[in-house]
């Protein structure tokens, strides 16, 4: 740009142009920058929501009869009831652990009467053995943390009473009991045997539409700055052309 150019650029009449064009476009990153950090706020509000959902009891929150819905996953809870004996327990396989493959041990908890049950994971062993340990006796309160029935894995084994994941509609088939439609994770070393408890897994990220509106705010003053740069540019240019001298 030579300097006759540079004139024509810095003409008072120029001047208040670019001053605006520059005020524009540092609001419209401010708002935008502001929007995504209220979107980022949200997101962690969830989280943490997720992550201290208050304990309550089973009773009150879920019944046999009812399907697991998604809001009942991860949900800590307190569950009531005498363990059914210990024969009708079941290894669930390839479960892992600290690094190592082991087994989990499933009981059956009573909890409404003797038609009702909760499949409860009492703890994790390095391996399924014919010696399973002794289920508490009476009732118990468990602390346990819900979550969905799996799929997969080997078929269930009667003999050995194997089963290669928690899959709700087959061990239906193999116990004399109305199965709740998920299962629970123990939380309780009462409840353990001995067995080393399993951590229950942690709920999953949010999802990134939560605060969805925040972020399109965000896009949108962004938007606005792009063609505020677009406007402060053409209108310039123009004034430019018009102004430099024309040849005859």
């Amino acid at each position: 740009m030579n300097r006759g150019t540079a004139r024509l650029w810095l003409r008072p009449g120029l001047v208040g142009l670019h001053v605006f064009a520059v005020v524009a476009v540092a609001f419209c990153v401010f708002m935008g920058l502001w929007q995504l950090g209220v979107y980022d706020s949200r997101q962690e509000h969830e989280r943490a929501d997720k992550q201290h959902v208050p304990r309550v009891a089973l009773a009150g929150l879920w019944g046999p009869d009812q399907p697991f819905e998604a809001t009942l996953n991860y949900r800590p809870v307190t569950a009531t009831g005498t363990f059914a004996p210990a024969a009708q327990q079941v290894w669930v396989t390839d479960k892992q652990q600290d690094g190592r493959t082991g087994a989990w041990l499933l009981a059956p908890l009573l909890v409404d009467g003797d038609d009702h049950a909760l499949l409860v994971v009492r703890g994790w062993a390095p391996s399924a053995t014919d010696d399973r340990p002794p289920v508490p006796a009476g009732e118990v309160t468990i602390n346990a943390v819900l979550q969905p029935g799996e799929a997969g894995g080997a078929a269930y084994d009667p003999d050995r009473r194997e089963i290669g994941s928690v899959r709700i509609p087959a061990l239906t088939n193999e116990l004399p009991y109305d199965l709740y439609s998920g299962f629970a994770i123990s939380t309780s070393k009462a409840a353990a045997g001995g067995l080393a408890l399993v951590p229950p897994p942690k709920p999953g990220d949010v999802s990134w539409t939560v605060g969805l509106r925040n972020l399109a705010y965000a896009f949108q003053w962004w938007i606005f700055g792009a063609f505020a740069v677009f406007m402060w540019w053409r209108m310039a240019t123009e004034s430019v052309a018009a102004s430099r001298p024309k040849v005859a």
